[in-house]
């Protein structure tokens, strides 16, 4: 629920604005500091003497902290106010990333990755609902897709900037730079976003699901990084077992974590939810992947690397506020899964990657053809979600958003970070496993083309969100 008064048409415009700026600008922060990273992480293994899965890691921390803490994070908020936890995440995070500029081992800089992640949860889950929270539903999809394109336009950034920032200042300095972003986003959030948003009175946290959930996840990932070892496999299993057990405490509790009657009763949030969640797991490691493709096999710059790798978030940048007016007017579910299918086709051009075509500009048409694809899924799948639930359930929907979003991103990395362990093993990259890593990642390639491949079924099985004309 909003304030207790209703505000002035005026003053519901005015914060309507703040709202939307504010939102808009710390969405940019998360995006920006992961693709920075991904194009500093030769640097950061050269300078740290990190093998190829630690790298791995770099990321993987980060999103692994996320998907931990924004699942418990919806519900906090919406249990003690969104404003609240939107700014407690950015102050976590500012001086995580600020403390990361000065971490010298690989432990040092995971840690600080982690305790970036909590903070980005926190404010992640927070942001979508407090701009669901404000806006009517006639304006919701053009807003979502002004938030989204805020996302993409940091992914856009962060290669070219944090590429320059690397080769001319050091892989710290895109660390160091989140502070005067940081402040700067609190002292915006706390001067202009007027009033408090929270649930249904007398909600309380579900800790035991909460310590489930961490458990599980926390199991599952680190197994995953450890296959095919059998101690991996045994926490693979367990993780999952771990996930299973949390699904059927949740049916129990009086007070659940996670509305799993959401996934059980409302077909258009479970399949749009799990559309989203096989879209991310087969997108999110192509910048990772395609930064250290670029500069390891394809001798390129920190710099020239970043610029060539922003074409795809510029693409999406441009697009997603388009496809978000799209799903206004038009069937979301059809968008997206049109979104989807052209994802496949990108992923199968970069499964046939090899550095002796030095197609540099076939690169960059393909990123371009999955910038399109991405955008057109994101924006209209994110609407049919929080379409698709009543108002009191904009916080936990919200949450699962980030959630599916981030637990996507997490199998994407998790998948990279496996076949890298499989094929090129726990050694630095070079020259002397140049051809295995080739083809890890046109292994990754093909397993994210099939993730897509079995999303663009999901979308269209969820059903449709209006009724036919």
């Amino acid at each position: 629920m909003s304030s207790p008064t209703t505000p002035s048409p005026a003053a519901a415009t005015s914060q309507e604005r703040s709202a939307l700026l504010v939102a808009t600008l710390t969405s940019f922060l998360g995006p920006f500091m992961i693709s920075s990273v991904n194009v500093a992480l030769p640097t950061i293994q050269a300078d740290l003497n990190l093998t190829a899965v630690q790298l791995s890691w770099v990321a993987t921390a980060y999103l692994l902290a996320v998907t931990v803490v924004v699942l418990p994070a919806g519900k906090i908020a919406d249990i003690f106010g969104r404003k609240k936890v939107f700014t407690a995440g950015l102050t976590i995070y500012t001086l995580a990333s600020t403390v990361a500029a000065f971490a010298h081992s690989a432990a040092g800089l995971l840690a600080c990755r982690a305790f970036q992640g909590v903070g980005a949860a926190l404010f992640i889950t927070t942001g979508m609902a407090i701009l669901t929270s404000i806006f009517p539903p006639h304006k919701r999809g053009r807003v979502i897709g002004i938030y989204v394109a805020a996302v993409y336009v940091g992914l856009s950034v962060g290669p070219f900037v944090g590429g320059a920032m690397v080769q001319q200042f050091g892989w710290r300095s895109i660390f160091l730079i989140m502070l005067p972003l940081g402040v700067g986003s609190i002292a915006i959030t706390l001067t202009y976003l007027r009033g408090e948003w929270v649930g249904k009175p007398g909600q309380q946290l579900d800790l035991a699901g909460s310590l489930i959930y961490t458990i599980s996840v926390l199991t599952l990932v680190y197994g995953a990084s450890d296959l095919p070892s059998l101690p991996g496999t045994i926490l693979v299993v367990i993780g999952l077992a771990g996930l299973i057990a949390f699904f059927h405490q949740q049916q129990r509790t009086k007070q659940p974590l996670f509305e799993v009657s959401l996934f059980t009763t409302n077909r258009t949030f479970t399949f749009s939810s799990l559309a989203a969640l096989l879209n991310y797991s087969a997108t999110f490691a192509v910048t990772f992947l395609m930064s250290l493709y670029l500069q390891y096999l394809m001798g390129m710059s920190p710099r020239s690397a970043g610029t060539l790798m922003m074409i795809q978030p510029v693409v999406m940048a441009v697009f997603s506020p388009m496809a978000g007016r799209l799903s206004d007017r038009f069937e979301p579910s059809l968008l997206a899964s049109a979104g989807m299918a052209v994802t496949v086709v990108g992923m199968l051009v970069f499964s046939q990657l090899h550095p002796s075509r030095n197609d540099l500009v076939g690169i960059g048409c393909n990123l371009v053809l999955l910038g399109f694809g991405f955008a057109l899924f994101s924006s209209p799948n994110t609407n049919a979600i929080m379409g698709s639930v009543p108002r009191e359930h904009y916080g936990i929907a919200s949450g699962a958003v980030a959630t599916m979003r981030l637990m996507g991103q997490m199998v994407s990395m998790t998948t990279a970070t496996v076949v890298l362990a499989l094929l090129v093993g726990h050694e630095p990259i070079g020259p002397k496993n140049f051809d295995r890593f080739l083809q890890s990642i046109q292994t990754v390639f093909l397993i994210s083309a099939l993730f897509c491949t079995v999303g663009v079924f999901c979308s269209l099985f969820r059903g449709r969100l209006r009724p036919s004309s």
